[in-house]
């Protein structure tokens, strides 16, 4: 039995005797899906560091080492763990790489997607009447289509617009691809949290004594109702990164000059029934690993936060 914290006591030592770490150390699923997604985060964050090779810099590839096998393997060699792609390129570096890649894109996809989705859920539970019946329409209409189709629509278009466009460009419109309907699942849900939390006292109170209405939705409703968000926004980063894989392995993801995982795979996928197997499966593992372990932690931390369910 935790022993009671004083109120002046920090927010970490609060956090470690509260409910949400207990659950945590009581869970070897979620521990060790958080130290797959560490590694695979710390990887990618130092890859500049980290990894053996700089797969980025052209001049330092040697084609007389495209297709190695994996150290282990015959033909392998030492230098390449996991041996090398089509271009001499290092395939566990190109992993690291392509990680950082993924998971920026992932992440920055989810959050332009809780900026827009938790806005406009607010707005619509709030407010009510026809601005609630319009926003809910669109989601409707957002729904009923494929998002990966509307990330390649939005993708073609910003490519047709912008042919000759920077790189950071195409990663803004790689982002807006795959967000334009991520943000649907946030707003549906705010939206009806928002919808209960505008009956009870509190914001009867804060609307009685003058308080306006923007300013209710930010300090009292906002906090109230961004714990299914929380969780809801863990689960959709692996979404995300799929989507962006998928969308890289059509060849319309990232600039061919940044690869990411879905561009290791395709291009590894030329040589899987020729042998050199190593250049499309190391990459799809990782993948799987990323999507595995935050999905798994966005189970963990659903049940942690609803202890209802467990």
């Amino acid at each position: 039995m935790s022993v009671p914290l004083p109120p002046d006591a920090s927010a970490l030592a609060r956090f470690l005797d509260g409910n949400v770490w207990h659950s945590f150390k009581q869970s070897p699923t979620a521990m060790v899906a958080a130290v797959l997604a560490l590694v695979c985060v710390v990887c990618a964050l130092g890859a500049n560091g980290l990894a053996p090779h700089n797969p980025m810099d052209l001049a330092s590839l040697e084609l007389m080492d495209a297709r190695l096998p994996p150290a282990w393997m015959t033909e392998g060699s030492s230098k390449y763990l996991l041996g090398t792609d089509d271009q001499g390129r290092d395939i566990l570096s190109a992993l690291m790489y392509g990680s950082r890649i993924s998971l920026f894109v992932g992440l920055a996809s989810v959050l332009a997607s809780v900026v827009v989705g938790v806005g406009l859920g607010l707005l619509a539970g709030f407010v009510g009447g026809r601005i609630d019946g319009f926003i809910m329409r669109v989601c409707d209409v957002m729904l009923s289509f494929p998002s990966i189709l509307i990330a390649l629509l939005i993708d073609g278009v910003g490519r047709a617009m912008f042919p000759n466009a920077h790189e950071a460009l195409a990663f803004t419109v790689l982002i807006l691809a795959i967000s334009l309907t991520g943000w649907v699942p946030y707003a549906r849900t705010v939206r009806g949290s928002t919808m209960v939390e505008r009956q009870k006292e509190y914001v009867q109170a804060a609307r009685v004594i003058g308080v306006a209405p923007f300013r209710i939705m930010r300090r009292h409703v906002l906090p109230n109702v961004l714990g299914p968000v929380l969780i809801l926004a863990t689960i959709q980063i692996a979404s995300a990164i799929i989507t962006e894989a998928t969308l890289s392995f059509l060849g319309v993801g990232v600039p061919p000059t940044s690869p990411s995982l879905g561009t290791l795979i395709r291009v590894g996928q030329d040589f899987l029934f020729s042998g050199e197997w190593w250049i499309t499966v190391f990459p799809g593992v990782v993948l799987v690993m990323i999507s595995l372990s935050v999905n798994l932690l966005g189970d963990w931390l659903r049940d942690a936060l609803n202890p209802r369910l467990n």
